[in-house]
């Protein structure tokens, strides 16, 4: 098979086209014939050797799957050759999705939504179970409440205001200008340019001074020392950035607040949760960009690059004839 291998830490040079041989399922596996994966900032940082004794090389990466099982190993009993699937791989943990194939345990893959293709499928597989941790599990966030959501029209941020919706809660969102008819779109209430405008004053002009509920940061930056200035009292920030931020939290003291820092756990549960969700019309994927498998080195350079114009996400096409 095909396989995008990672030779050594690095630019998007550091990536080669190889053939290698097909996986074979073991007990409780499935061998998947991978259609779409996608691209992830999390990608591009195990590329450049964030996590050097995590990553062995050569190696495989990749973190999204959306296909259709093409063999199980013993004692499968969800899934059977044929059934369309999509799911996460277990991260730092075997082979990733870069690949014509690749295997998975059974318990971490779910039934791919019918209402997505395969390349929206694999644009939501990281993503979704990220925003689902962030704003369901860690934030518990609730009807009636409010969020902030800085850079919303990124990959994780145009979800995180989907399901920030579904879930009753008032939408406050940071993105450029020419981004701001599409954030709308997708439900978001307060639309800040933050080129324009400090966020924080917007917050605290919509709120008459109240804050916001929970602040999901996606950016980094200065956003968790700057967080309590927009917090209401109990309020809760989610960071899924692993940058160093300067923090002094002498304010989120003052407010009651809490900090999660938010690392996807892979588990099919999760993938229900946002396959309902997709069912009733209130999520949807949005994919910016298309490449091909062996255009994997551009698709990495153009989610690094700081004006790259991407709206949601950057989509490959592992089936060719899903390339457009």
């Amino acid at each position: 098979m095909k396989a995008m291998m990672l030779k050594s830490f690095g630019g998007p040079e550091s990536f080669e086209l190889r053939e290698v041989p097909k996986p074979v399922p073991q007990a409780g596996q499935v061998l998947v014939r991978v259609h779409a994966t996608s691209i992830n900032p999390l990608d591009y940082q195990v590329r450049r050797g964030d996590y050097p004794d995590l990553v062995p090389l050569p190696a495989i990466t990749g973190h999204d799957v959306s296909g259709v099982v093409e063999a199980v190993g013993p004692g499968v009993t969800t899934f059977a050759p044929g059934d369309e699937v999509w799911y996460t791989p277990q991260i730092f943990e075997g082979s990733g999705s870069y690949a014509e194939y690749h295997v998975a345990a059974e318990s971490i893959v779910g039934k791919k939504p019918p209402e997505l293709s395969h390349l929206e499928a694999a644009s939501l597989t990281l993503v979704g179970g990220t925003v689902w941790e962030a704003l369901v599990v860690r934030a518990a966030l609730r009807v009636g409440e409010s969020i902030l959501i800085h850079g919303g029209a990124g990959g994780v941020g145009h979800v995180a205001i989907q399901v920030a919706k579904a879930m009753g809660a008032r939408v406050f969102t940071t993105v450029r200008d020419a981004n701001a008819e599409f954030v709308r779109s997708l439900g978001a209430d307060v639309i800040i340019d933050y080129e324009k405008e400090d966020y924080v004053d917007a917050v605290l002009r919509e709120t008459a001074g109240h804050g916001v509920d929970v602040v999901f940061d996606t950016i980094g930056g200065n956003t968790l020392t700057r967080s309590p200035d927009v917090l209401a009292q109990l309020g809760r920030v989610v960071s899924i950035v692993d940058i160093a931020q300067p923090q002094n939290l002498v304010q989120a003291w003052g407010k009651n607040a809490s900090y999660h820092f938010v690392f996807t756990r892979q588990n099919r549960g999760k993938l229900d949760e946002l396959s309902a969700l997709i069912a009733r019309g209130q999520l949807r994927p949005h994919v910016g960009a298309v490449y091909s498998l062996a255009d994997i080195p551009l698709a990495h350079a153009r989610l690094e690059s700081p004006n790259n114009g991407l709206r949601g996400k950057i989509a490959i096409a592992v089936e060719p004839s899903l390339f457009p």
